[in-house]
């Protein structure tokens, strides 16, 4: 058997908020692959940006700018997808928002900002592709969650609620799919370096120091979260702990919860100095 004939057919992959950080450290690993990537981002420049380097590189790939709120915004995605590819094998839902502060402390206009975002964005992406993977049988959906949708993280309420939120429809969309040939996956990454702080909205600016001082001392850089992605979707596993800690903090929490909500209670007052 030749080389060409034992290399795997490229996938089709669309990644949101694959401008920058994380989505962009995922472009670059699925297009190192081979895969055939379509680089979607609400900053055009920064998705044509990528896109352009991948194109380099002898890779295929386009940008695409829209805003994941946006349903004609994935309508239209999903049409040029067709159009230039005939339809889409792996799609991650990458772009994502957040906001400090506890529930009292955030604007409402922020609960909605992050939820509509975080949420309906992962929600509205699906809607868009699942009925075409389904009907092919094939195909794989990453939600890009996080480590507080999996456990309580003080002072990021909104933040935490949208993400357990994305935690619990992966887990509705796996049982739904269950034999289809779609297959899903949900990462939960702590803190990486990315540009999430660009957006990032908290009235306390302590609550951003503290973000950004979690997020320089994290050990795990985008590109390990990148390949961590890369092999859930090859070997079809469903939840991904990108993170050493995390994975234990997940047994204390499952094992020991009480004892786990007052280690976060007491972190919490730490935070707030008292």
């Amino acid at each position: 058997m030749s080389d060409a004939a034992a290399r795997p057919a490229p996938r089709r992959v669309a990644i949101t908020g694959a401008g920058s950080g994380l989505g962009e450290a995922m472009a670059r690993r699925f297009s190192a692959a081979g895969d055939r990537v379509a680089v979607v981002d609400v900053d055009s420049g920064r998705a044509r940006a990528v896109a352009g380097e991948l194109e380099a590189t002898g890779a295929e790939a386009f940008a695409f700018s829209m805003d994941v709120r946006d349903d004609a915004g994935w309508s239209g995605l999903r049409e040029a997808l067709d159009a230039r590819w005939g339809g889409l094998d792996v799609l991650v839902n990458n772009a994502g928002v957040a906001a400090g502060g506890r529930l009292e402390d955030t604007p409402m206009a922020d609960w909605e900002w992050v939820i509509d975002i975080d949420l309906m964005g992962v929600v509205r992406g699906c809607h868009a592709f699942l009925p075409g993977m389904r009907a092919r049988g094939a195909g794989h959906v990453v939600n890009i969650a996080s480590f507080a949708g999996l456990s309580s993280v003080p002072e990021v309420a909104a933040y935490t609620v949208a993400k357990a939120a994305v935690v619990t429809l992966s887990e509705q969309l796996r049982v739904d799919l269950d034999g289809s040939g779609v297959g899903v996956s949900v990462v939960c990454p702590a803190y990486v370096r990315t540009r999430l702080l660009d957006t990032f909205r908290a009235a306390d600016e302590r609550q951003r120091s503290l973000a950004q001082r979690w997020m320089e001392q994290s050990e795990v850089s985008a590109e390990d979260v990148a390949q961590a992605v890369f092999d859930a979707v090859r070997e079809r596993r469903f939840l991904v702990l990108t993170h050493p800690k995390t994975r234990w903090f997940w047994r204390y929490r499952r094992w020991a919860p009480e004892r786990y909500h007052r280690t976060m209670a007491r972190l919490g007052r730490r935070l707030r100095g008292g």
